[in-house]
């Protein structure tokens, strides 16, 4: 039990919990691009908004660990990554699963719109070939679909090695790798 005696002060402001600073504005500035990786990953709508609401709840939180003035896109996309991975590695090890097959809903519907000129076989052309390179990356390992979809986000080497949490040879040799399965994957393009 506490005792105060007359002569000991009261300072109020010292009592108080430390002040969080805010989650800077700028966060909000990545929402589609996050959407964008989440949805790549994800393959749903629906699993893509929760991923990247998930994302900024998981900031929100940890706001305190984030250092102003570094690379808040980065920090932002690690928060993603890891919750996606985490997430993945749950549902892969629950013995209740969601979906029953193989198929993967991101292959479906991916290309709509309307048709270039109005030409029906080409729209149907880019269709298929949207469909063997989703089924492509789909093919790669979490982490090289990531640094791939990263990288098509415009990341710079630096930065994929501070979301990634490695070197950028890590990063350098990682993108290497998954870019030479891709090709691999979708060789019978490559003539």
């Amino acid at each position: 039990m506490l005792h105060l005696d007359a002569s000991s002060s009261y300072d109020a402001p010292a009592l108080r919990e430390p002040l969080v600073p805010p989650l800077p504005r700028a966060a909000f500035e990545h929402l589609d691009a996050l959407f964008r990786l989440a949805r790549r990953l994800t393959g749903d709508d629906d699993e893509a908004e929760d991923l990247v609401q998930e994302t900024f709840a998981r900031a929100m939180d940890k706001r305190a660990q984030f250092v102003p003035g570094t690379n808040l896109r980065a920090w932002l996309f690690r928060i993603l990554r890891n919750l996606y991975i985490d997430g993945w590695r749950r549902a892969k090890a629950s013995p209740v699963r969601e979906r029953l097959g193989d198929e993967d809903p991101a292959a479906e519907g991916m290309v709509s719109g309307e048709p270039l000129r109005g030409d029906e076989e080409l729209e149907r052309l880019r269709s298929v070939v949207a469909d063997d390179i989703e089924a492509a990356l789909r093919e790669l390992s979490v982490d090289a679909r990531t640094i791939v979809l990263l990288d098509l986000e415009g990341f710079t080497q630096e930065e994929l090695a501070e979301v990634l949490a490695c070197n950028v040879g890590t990063v350098k040799s990682r993108l290497s790798r998954a870019r030479a399965k891709l090709r691999e994957l979708l060789r019978e393009y490559a003539r």
